[in-house]
């Protein structure tokens, strides 16, 4: 199967489960070094004798014309919303990223989304966790298409820290600009320039709501998004600008094996009640849903593509 960017898929997700955990993965963050790399537009499905398999997302229109502006979106789930978006008419999108090591990742994210739509692709590699580089990041999405309809707050970072007592400063201040201050100076300078009708996702997680022992500071900004988002769709509210969030559950990105040991990852995503970890098309598709209008009478809500772990709200 070689559509888009999921070339060498496996028959299904359950065949793919079993080779990521058989194989070694070099720590770099760098989605071209995952082989077979994570799904990014192509759903895990069964066929009609209940065959597991893999189907090709196809769009339908539900963004049709519209512009956004998604951070973090080189690889993992965010090349998968930027992908998906492309495939349901958004006729231009700003990928931000963070810095010269992912530029690879993020010229083929945007070859590959404009060979299969008619979406352009504008691309800045930009820090999200300093205002001025915010103000950088939407002139040069401004200046490229000249209108903001989504911005999609994803760009996200996390350290493994075994006692809390170990934490230190800088990694936690680091951590806190990418996953919360970003998304606060996003969206206060991209709020200038939304109308009526403009949409706001930001990128929780699961690790919010049931906490991860060794991630401490990183749950602790997954749960500043969450009531960030509360917050700000009851500001944005009488504005008719919607905010909402996606909290996934364990998803197979980059991020991940730059992160864990190889037994971790051997094991990562085995509490679900699916066992397996999520792909990014997986977790996308929630992005595409409170984008589009489908969505309309939603604001200030969390959608949990998390395998099946309940999670009281």
């Amino acid at each position: 199967m070689t559509i888009g960017f999921d070339e060498d898929l496996p028959t299904d997700v359950y065949e793919y489960n079993t080779i990521r955990k058989n194989m070694d993965w070099e720590k770099s963050g760098i989605a071209s070094l995952l082989k077979p790399a994570p799904v990014s537009q192509h759903l895990p499905a069964f066929d009609s004798d209940g065959k597991p398999c893999f189907k090709a997302y196809v769009g339908s229109g539900k963004l049709q014309g519209k512009f956004a502006l998604i951070t973090g979106a080189d690889s993992g789930i965010g090349r998968s919303i930027a992908t998906l978006y492309a495939l349901e008419g958004a006729a231009g999108i700003t990928i931000v990223y963070r810095d010269e090591q992912e530029d690879d990742d993020a010229m083929y994210t945007k070859n590959t989304i404009e060979s299969q739509s008619s979406c352009k692709v504008n691309l800045i590699a930009r820090d999200v966790g300093y205002e001025e580089t915010c103000q950088e990041i939407l002139d040069s999405h401004l200046n490229a298409f000249g209108r903001l309809d989504i911005l999609v707050n994803n760009a996200a970072e996390q350290h493994k820290v075994m006692k809390v007592e170990d934490l230190d400063c800088k990694t936690v201040e680091r951590t806190f600009r990418t996953n919360v201050f970003g998304p606060i100076f996003m969206t206060k300078l991209a709020c200038n320039h939304l109308v009526a009708g403009g949409v706001i996702i930001n990128t929780a997680s699961i690790a919010a709501y049931r906490g991860m022992d060794v991630l401490v500071d990183y749950s602790a900004t997954k749960g500043a998004v969450v009531s960030f988002t509360r917050a700000l769709s009851q500001q944005l509210a009488p504005r008719r600008i919607r905010v909402n969030a996606v909290a996934p559950g364990p998803v197979w990105t980059p991020l991940i094996p730059n992160t864990f040991s190889r037994e971790e990852i051997q094991n990562f995503g085995s509490f679900p009640p699916f066992k397996r970890p999520a792909q990014p098309c997986e977790v996308a598709s929630c992005f595409v849903f409170l984008a589009a209008d489908d969505s309309s009478f939603m604001t200030g809500q969390v959608l949990h593509p998390n395998g099946g772990t309940i999670i009281n709200t």
